[in-house]
């Protein structure tokens, strides 16, 4: 974990932000004046897990841009040793390959994290993946800039206020049934496609690669039919992602980032209005908690796996700034 050029270890997530304030309260504060916070909360449900194998990251400003963020979650299965790597390493490989078109720089680091799970020896477990990217995007009649997004602000709130030219994006990527759920006006949007062995799409592609689907399982084996790692399954259990792009208004309250964990006990809908409830109340602007309580939502509904569950939320005041700085450029 690092925070603010500080390293420290975790073994079950790993989060590192970076900040050009000097602010005291910064230092106390991954998120002090971006226009979203994260909280995440996680389980192990010892009563039916022996083990931890959830991995989840998240990295405010991410690949040096003010006001971008990554944030993925990965559960593991037959090992933590890909979850692990993924969550230690796949950023990285997305920073290599970001350019304008953000999903398929996500395509191809998916593709790339596969083949180096495999050539390092650590494929012999596996994992999902549900990542999610958050940045600006400034378009004009050249096309779409992204290289203009840099602290341009003394406002004390925000360091990078949008111009009128500015969108904000998300672009998700995922394997596997860990979600990706959007929450915009109240109403849930899933960002991310469920890669079970319970789905027809997968269970036809499955069969036309030889493989055989026996209660519910990849040759009897995986109950997931995308994933990264599992080497020994590469001909079926492929790693090739579900990749999305959504433009970010003042509509959109909140995206919920969480392992299946959460989803097999807990609808898309129940989270969404369970979370607003809790923003409503005395959390209004404490993902943490709220993380929190959603994680035990989970527990409370005899969830028998291991959960993880990230908030992202957003502030939706930077779009009246943006009004602000349109005003005053007129």
């Amino acid at each position: 974990m690092v925070e603010n050029g500080q390293s420290h270890t975790k073994v079950e997530s790993t989060t590192e932000t970076t900040s050009t304030s000097t602010s005291q309260e910064s230092t106390n504060d991954p998120f002090y004046r971006l226009s979203f916070k994260v909280g995440v909360a996680e389980n192990k449900n010892g009563t039916f897990r022996n083990k931890m194998e959830d991995v989840h990251t998240y990295i405010a400003n991410f690949a040096e841009m003010i006001d971008w963020g990554y944030f993925a979650i990965f559960d593991g299965h037959a090992g933590k040793d890909t979850a692990r790597w993924c969550g230690n390493n796949l950023h990285t490989l997305l920073e290599h390959e970001i350019d304008l078109e953000l999903n398929k720089s996500l395509f191809k680091s998916f593709i790339k994290a596969d083949e180096l799970i495999e050539k390092e020896g650590v494929g012999s477990s596996g994992s999902t993946a549900a990542v999610a990217v958050l940045r600006w995007e400034l378009h004009d009649d050249q096309g779409i800039d992204i290289s203009s997004t840099s602290s341009n602000s003394k406002n004390p709130q925000y360091e990078f206020i949008p111009t009128k030219n500015h969108k904000r994006m998300l672009y998700t990527s995922n394997v596997g049934d860990s979600r990706i759920v959007l929450c915009r006006g109240g109403q849930p949007y899933r960002l991310s496609y469920d890669h079970k062995a319970t789905d027809i799409n997968e269970i036809n592609r499955i069969k036309e690669s030889n493989g055989l689907i026996m209660k519910n399982r990849v040759n009897g084996v995986l109950a997931v039919t995308r994933s990264l790692g599992d080497s020994y399954m590469k001909d079926l259990v492929i790693g090739k992602p579900f990749t999305t792009s959504t433009e970010i208004t003042d509509s959109d309250d909140f995206i919920i980032l969480a392992c299946d964990g959460v989803w097999d006990v807990i609808s898309d809908l129940r989270a969404c209005n369970f979370v607003l409830e809790q923003f409503n109340k005395e959390n209004a602007d404490d993902p943490q908690k709220v993380a929190k309580k959603l994680c035990q939502l989970a527990m409370d509904n005899s969830t028998t796996d291991n959960v993880t569950v990230m908030i992202v939320k957003f502030d939706k005041d930077i779009f009246d700034q943006k009004e602000v700085e349109v005003e005053l450029t007129k």
